[in-house]
């Protein structure tokens, strides 16, 4: 059975950079391991299942209270390594956190994902996860 390991050390942060670079191709190298270290330190974990070596998918999500969501867990990113898609990583993960969610008694977890032709295996994998599709998400750059 495929182990899911939740970053602690530095050397954890680096075996998830491909695999964040995957999702998030802008975190350059030289800014990776500053970014990932800010992220964690404002209220966030970050979960993978290792193979070979290196992460072959990872997700990042953080936890919290608020009045609309209530106790939530929110994943920023869920990414699998191109040559790694297809073998449940993702799955995986997303059980993990549900069922982290339930032992912690979580009101409610959320994410967002982008919608173009690429997302469809992972939209199929959210709804058969249960999630549902509730809101439309708007961003104004300032």
């Amino acid at each position: 059975m495929t182990q899911v390991q939740v970053v602690a050390t530095e050397a954890d942060i680096l075996k998830c950079r491909s695999a964040i670079q995957a999702l998030r191709p802008s975190l350059t190298d030289e800014l990776y391991f500053e970014a990932v270290q800010k992220t964690m330190a404002d209220n966030r974990q970050i979960i993978f299942v290792e193979t070979g070596g290196q992460a072959a998918a990872v997700a990042v999500f953080e936890t919290g209270y608020n009045l609309f969501r209530g106790k939530y867990i929110y994943i920023d990113d869920l990414s699998t390594l191109p040559e790694h898609r297809g073998h449940g990583y993702a799955g995986i993960l997303l059980d993990w956190i549900i069922d982290f969610a339930k032992k912690e008694k979580y009101d409610q977890i959320h994410l967002d994902s982008g919608v173009n032709p690429n997302r469809t295996d992972a939209h199929r994998l959210y709804l058969n996860k249960r999630f549902q599709i509730t809101s439309m998400h708007f961003v104004a750059n300032v």
